[in-house]
């Protein structure tokens, strides 16, 4: 039986990778034809945008036989905007091919792919191409591989003389020995140097002309040595795409055992099963019953897998090194739904996930995160095609990133009536390119297991925002030193509120850095012309030297900002008469060079973030009352692991609190308290928050104390959603210009309402005409969202819910449909008509405004400022106007 073997292609874009993948499938006898870019008629080249750019965009697979070896060959995208791709399928790799141009010698990309493949640990082929152009020369090409790349570079192509068994020989010490020994390598001894990455065996030819692609084959065939799998099942996902019929297919490499058709796959959070095996060769596959270890395939029937997922003894992986710089605002037609239009847009996700989709709650818009202009013109041309929606950008911008330059220990202190949490987190300085690194130090003397590892959830779970610009923080690593809990009060969620505020009390404390993507550039350039190519870089913020100088021409070589880069290429382009090439790769993130003028732009102002809160909560003679950043170590109830002493004891803190009476917390945290002081425990504080089914969405509120005696019903409110805004006058106004304003004015003034009543809200709306819709269930603030499913009215749920939960629940529906009312009457339920739910919540409302106006009067003038007391009174306003 033949050995299998997956090997990758890989290369900086031209190279003439794909060019490459055509002549091995034609040696092979894959194919009797030679394909060609130009032509559109490559065999990989499968899809219709491909043809037209003559660019690899998706990774496509072949089959083919070389000796006793079945290789399957995976065909990557070569451009840098497509690199996640490329990343991805890295993954699964046993062995690759690294195309380099002979012509071009290693640019910039090629360097990050090398690096990738030392990360992946996947040994490397490098075939040099293009060697039939006037210019190139072997043996620079050589020096500047094992210069730039390794010395373990090594040209195979050759005959085995003495100068070649010396070249192996110096790559290992054990070898070395043997051979001074001997005088001689075993060719077993060279398999296991490319197998562990010491050797790299280097041929030269052309791939256009077939020239010193056998030579490859040969070498492949002789030096590699096939994998062995475990009997126990593995599987890895690596790409999601859709067939033409819309079909979802997940690609997956099996590494343990054997798949059948029906087998059931599962992670953490789900099960399904597999309903069918293709193999794939370009664009036609084969249905089989079952596929073994070491091969390739895409099986359909799994909705929920996504790219790095494992499955059996395989372990899921982490993201991609690369990631996306740049952000677009999608611009949609006139008429056209944003909530269509996302869901659509996360088929795409699925597949190609270096495509961020976010959905920004403040701004109302769709943002599209890339890593290049190119991946937005293929994203603009996807969805039209297959969507028939032409949508389009604004001119975008850069991605930002905060750090650290200090080391720092942040506390946060979530303190209201019956809650209690603190939390210490030590904040420092992260290596560039290190991302977050969470770790714990924290003595369970101190803090027990179970919430050291819920702080340490806390922190994962969210995006932290940094305090200069409000961008995603990077490069530190976070540490919980300390912590404390309440053995009646503290619940889960307490130490959640205190986990985020710690960091955002640290970050106000530490010194920030705000970082922005760099792009390191190789310039080729007139020999007149590098003046002006020296005197643009310097202007952009960034740093070259001239790395080469050949008659005329002259390569200039540096690094720069992304943001002074983007256009840079069409420039060079015009000043050089069209004889400039600028080749560019992502360096990763480095300090902002224009960082003062970037922040004013921004204008973000950290205090002003109620959801990245850096104050905390602490409370007196049973008043909660907020502390800002500047002072929580003043009232923090643990000692600073960094021994700093606060300028007043504990002792002066509870004398302050008798003397001065009770603070006062600001009118956006009342609402905030108001609405979490029994839903601190429900999940993530993000706005919006999707949940699987409502199955598992209703479980999480049935747990119940056992050991109690009687354990009341608790009160669900079901809101019949399109019903009560047709029915309120100032909703139904609203309607006929903006349905969505009219939605999100219902949900805010239902979570005010729901802040005061014990009520669990859900507001259900009708999507049932929506083709293909599955049961959408969202968190918005304290209240939750359901969108009913294909065929599934907004009644049918409400009737279904009374049904199934009547027994467990105290349930009143909010309606006025005459007919609902009968159905849920005889179901037991209590009923509101739209007319008496918002009588209610006037009530409510008036009674809010008339407590925080009896408070006022009584001790707020006494102990808050001017400014704080014109918010609460736009506070109490804006209630009147919900009213």
């Amino acid at each position: 039986m033949m050995k299998k073997v997956v090997i990758g292609i890989l290369a900086h874009v031209d190279a003439g990778k794909t060019t490459l993948s055509e002549a091995l499938l034609y040696m092979s006898g894959k194919i009797r034809k030679l394909g060609r870019v130009d032509k559109m008629d490559a065999y990989l080249d499968t899809y219709e945008l491909e043809k037209e750019r003559g660019i690899t965009i998706f990774s496509k697979q072949a089959i083919v036989d070389i000796g006793a070896i079945q290789m399957t060959l995976l065909d990557t995208p070569g451009h840098v905007d497509f690199s996640a791709e490329m990343e991805r399928t890295m993954r699964v790799l046993d062995y690759a091919i690294l195309v380099i141009s002979g012509a071009d010698g290693i640019q910039g990309h090629t360097k990050t792919l090398w690096m990738l493949l030392k990360m992946y640990k996947v040994p490397v082929f490098i075939f040099i191409n293009k060697m039939d152009q006037v210019g190139t020369d072997k043996k620079s090409l050589i020096n500047e591989l094992k210069d730039q790349l390794s010395d373990g570079c090594i040209e195979f192509g050759q005959d085995k003389t003495e100068v070649f068994n010396e070249e192996i020989a110096v790559c290992d010490e054990r070898i070395m020995e043997s051979f001074i020994d001997t005088g001689q390598i075993e060719e077993n001894d060279i398999k296991k140097l490319v197998k562990e990455r010491k050797v790299f065996p280097c041929f030269f030819g052309s791939a256009l002309k077939l020239d010193g692609v056998e030579n490859m084959m040969q070498g492949m065939s002789d030096y590699i040595i096939p994998p062995t799998y475990s009997d126990d099942f593995g599987a890895k996902v690596f790409k999601i795409t859709r067939d033409e019929n819309g079909n979802r297919l997940t690609h997956i490499k099996i590494t343990g055992g054997k798949l059948n058709v029906k087998d059931i796959l599962k992670s953490d959070d789900w099960e399904e099963k597999v309903n069918q095996i293709r193999i794939y060769s370009g664009e036609k596959f084969e249905v089989v019953s079952e596929c073994e270890a070491g091969s390739v395939c895409a099986v359909t029937g799994l909705s929920m897998a996504m790219p790095g997922e494992g499955f059996g003894i395989e372990k899921s992986s982490y993201e991609p090194v690369l990631e996306p710089v740049l952000s677009y605002r999608m611009i949609l037609p006139e008429g056209c739904d944003y909530r269509v239009m996302i869901k659509k847009l996360r088929e795409i996700e699925e597949e190609e996930p270096e495509l961020r989709i976010v959905w920004d709650e403040k701004l109302q818009e769709i943002q599209v995160r890339i890593m290049g202009e190119i991946q937005l013109e293929i994203l603009q041309s996807m969805i039209q095609s297959r969507f028939g929606v032409f949508v389009e950008f604004d001119d975008g911008g850069i991605i930002y990133k905060e750090t650290i330059a200090s080391i720092v220990e942040g506390v946060g202190h979530f303190e209201p009536l019956r809650h209690y949490a603190e939390v210490h987190l030590l904040l420092e300085p992260g290596e560039p390119g290190s991302g977050l690194v969470f770790g714990n130090k924290c003595s369970e003397d101190i803090l027990s297991g179970n919430f050291q590892r819920l702080v340490l959830q806390h922190l994962e779970e969210k995006v932290h925002k940094g305090v200069l610009t409000g961008s995603g923080i990077t490069d530190m690593r976070i540490t919980l030193v300390s912590g404390k809990a309440h053995n009646k009060h503290t619940e889960g969620g307490d130490f959640r509120e205190a986990t985020w505020r710690a960091v955002r009390q640290g970050l106000m404390e530490a010194k920030s850095v705000l970082l922005e993507p760099y792009y390191s550039f190789s310039l080729e350039i007139p020999e007149n012309m590098v003046g002006r190519a020296m005197t643009d870089i310097s202007q952009m913020g960034g740093a070259c030297e001239i790395a080469e100088t050949d008659c005329d021409r002259v390569v200039v070589e540096g690094s720069a900002p992304v943001r002074n880069m983007r256009n840079y290429q069409k420039e060079v382009m015009a000043y050089t008469k069209g004889y400039g090439r600028l080749f560019y790769n992502m360096k990763g993130y480095e300090p902002c060079h224009n960082s003062d003028q970037i922040i004013e732009e921004i204008g973000y102002d950290p205090t002003s973030d109620i959801g990245n809160t850096s104050s905390s909560v602490f409370c007196t003679q049973g008043s909660g009352f907020i502390v800002e950043w500047d002072e929580v170590k003043n009232y923090m109830h643990l000692e600073s692991v960094l021994k700093e002493k606060s300028n007043k004891t504990q002792e002066s803190y509870r004398h302050q609190s008798k003397s001065t009476g009770d603070h006062f917390i600001s009118d956006e945290e009342v609402n905030k308290i108001f609405q979490k002081t029994f839903y601190s425990n429900q999940g993530k504080d993000t706005k919006w928050k999707k949940q699987n089914t409502v199955r598992n969405h209703y479980k999480s509120y049935n747990k119940v104390n056992t050991s109690s005696k009687h354990v009341a019903k608790k009160d669900y409110l079901l809101v019949d959603g399109y019903n009560i805004i047709y029915a309120w006058p100032e909703l139904d106004e609203l309607v006929e210009h903006n349905m969505e304003a009219a939605r999100m004015k219902l949900l805010d003034i239902l979570s005010n309402y729901q802040g005061m009543r014990k009520y669990k809200i859900i507001v259900v709306f009708d999507a049932y005409r929506v083709q293909g819709n599955r049961e959408e269930i969202i968190t918005y603030n304290n209240i939750h969202l359901v969108y009913t499913k294909e065929a599934q009215t907004a009644d049918q749920y409400i009737e279904k819910f009374a049904s199934d939960h009547n027994e467990k629940y105290n349930i009143t529906v909010a309606t006025s449909d005459g007919l609902e009312q009968l159905i849920v009457r005889g179901r037991g339920c209590r009923l509101l008509s739209a007319r008496e739910l918002k009588g209610d919540i006037e009530r409510v409302n008036e009674r809010v405004r008339q407590e925080l106006q009896k408070n006022n009067r009584n001790s707020m003038s006494k102990s808050i400022s001017t400014t704080s007391k014109e918010k609460l009174y736009e506070f109490i306003n804006e209630q009147e106007k919900n009213d």
